[in-house]
């Protein structure tokens, strides 16, 4: 990973490093209010003769006197000026970051606006994942970007260590979910989740013992067909001092799914590594929270277990016991997501927290109807739920409501037991019928389920990150729990 950092406007006058504007394609140069009018003008004829349009992620270069130094100018394309936003802004920033890797030591980067998104981008676009193999050494080292006088230096600090706080959390979760599956058992997450321990964060494994004290029938359940133990996790921060709210957040952890039983066709199984994508988001936000320093009290639980066809799995026809006593009828194995949750939530719910999230890999209905760039969101609460949709509004990570259609309901009722796990009527609404089960299990306290199926895992690079693992959700997680 590169570093960012704020520089000073006169310090750059002292060297002859790169700079770096970014350009829309109607020709204005963003940052570019800096240089000196006669260079402003020299560098927009360049760019013009090297064909520079401005077009999203299209990269120039120009060479070019600029406070005395001859020195290598980089143009960004922005795309076009009306509608661009923050994510333009941390695309372009990304994108350059690809560009430059194994080029440029050090770039100077002029930008007076979406401070924070440039940083983020410039960090995200130069993360790798080298557990397994080391990939070419990056000569990029350093991005640093410019502010002109000591009243804007505060802004672009503030902007900087923001934005470095959210993407040490968003690695953290790539990292995890484009581990090997057999590398990341549960307990090996479980103890990540105590390495946090300090710092305002509590710890608690709950083993499989304990669990069965509890009644946690349907994550247990999941967990029989795997040799590896299975750990629910439940991790706490206190504020300093009286935190006024209490909320949960609840991730997936089946740390791989070969769907048990009703077992996934083997292309379906190949990115099935990913499948604690919400375990992992959890868990991201906990490495930080500290330093977040929300004025809430914060438990982070997650449900970690593999889903595996063992001597003893669970099959179609078990009937699984949740921990609020709700009895469940599983027509299908490869629906257990819903089922690990359905006590990870009775967990949560047993805090009696103002507000639950929880985030899962949950349908591949949601990819069908919404894609791989925007996630589901449910919920019984529409003040909670706006409040997410803003957070993730702020992240640039899109959701989109879906609505828990009460109709629906009858399609989960059981023939010997309370719910199914699946739907009577297969291939239709798949997405929210995981969302009614779901609801089941939040003893009626405002929630909010997000289904990241889609967008947790990419299979093509992308200017803030490489295929793999994407941190999906995190930062929105991060702009929620800031703004309580």
């Amino acid at each position: 990973m590169i570093t960012v950092k704020p520089l000073p406007l006169k310090a750059l006058h002292a060297d002859g490093r790169d700079v770096v504007v970014f350009g829309y394609e109607d020709g204005t140069l963003a940052g570019a209010k800096v240089l000196p009018g006669a260079a402003k003008a020299a560098l927009a004829q360049k760019l013009k003769g090297e064909g520079f349009k401005g077009k999203a992620k299209e990269i120039a270069r120009a060479e070019l006197e600029i406070f005395g130094k001859s020195r290598r100018v980089y143009a960004v394309g922005l795309g076009p000026r009306k509608g661009a936003g923050a994510e333009a802004f941390r695309r372009a920033a990304g994108s350059l970051v690809g560009a430059l890797r194994a080029k440029r030591e050090r770039v100077a980067v002029l930008c007076s606006e979406n401070l924070q998104a440039v940083a983020e981008g410039l960090l995200l676009g130069s993360y790798k994942y080298e557990e397994y193999k080391k990939g070419d050494a990056d000569v990029l080292k350093e991005a640093q970007i410019v502010f002109a006088d000591a009243g804007s230096r505060s802004a672009v600090e503030k902007a900087c260590a923001k934005a470095a706080l959210g993407v040490e959390a968003v690695c953290l979760a790539r990292d995890l979910v484009n581990r090997g599956p057999s590398d990341k058992t549960p307990m090996s997450l479980a103890e990540l989740a105590r390495s946090f321990s300090g710092s305002g964060v509590s710890v608690d494994v709950i083993e499989r013992e304990q669990a069965e004290t509890l009644g946690m029938g349907a994550f247990l359940g999941v967990a029989r067909g795997s040799a590896q133990p299975p750990a629910m996790v439940h991790m706490v921060y206190k504020p300093k001092g009286a935190g006024k709210n209490r909320v949960a957040i609840v991730g997936k952890g089946i740390t791989f799914d070969s769907g048990g039983l009703s077992l996934k066709p083997a292309q379906s199984m190949e990115s099935m590594k990913c499948d604690m994508a919400g375990a992992a988001a959890v868990l991201a936000v906990f490495k930080v929270i500290a330093r977040l320093k929300p004025k809430a009290e914060v438990h982070g639980i997650f449900a970690a277990t593999y889903n595996l066809p063992g001597p003893d799995a669970y099959k179609p026809g078990d009937v699984l016991k949740a921990m609020n006593g709700k009895t469940i009828e599983v027509w299908n194995t490869d629906a257990e997501g819903r089922l690990v949750l359905a006590d990870a939530l009775c967990l949560a719910a047993k805090q009696e927290p103002q507000a639950i999230v929880d985030l899962a890999t949950l349908t591949g209905a949601v990819v069908t109807a919404l894609g791989s760039s925007v996630a589901g969101a449910m919920s019984n609460n529409p003040r909670l739920l706006g409040r997410i949709l803003a957070a993730s509004k702020r992240a640039d990570e899109p959701l989109w409501e879906l609505p828990l259609v009460e109709d629906y309901k009858d399609n989960i009722k059981g023939n010997v037991a309370e719910l199914l796990n699946i739907s009577k009527v297969r291939g239709e609404a798949g997405s929210i019928i995981g969302g009614l089960f779901l609801r089941e299990f939040v003893g009626g306290r405002p929630w909010v389920h997000l289904d990241i199926a889609g967008t947790a895992f990419a299979d093509n690079d992308g200017p803030c990150g490489p295929k793999g693992g994407t941190g999906a959700a995190v930062r929105t997680l991060l702009e929620w729990l800031a703004a309580l």
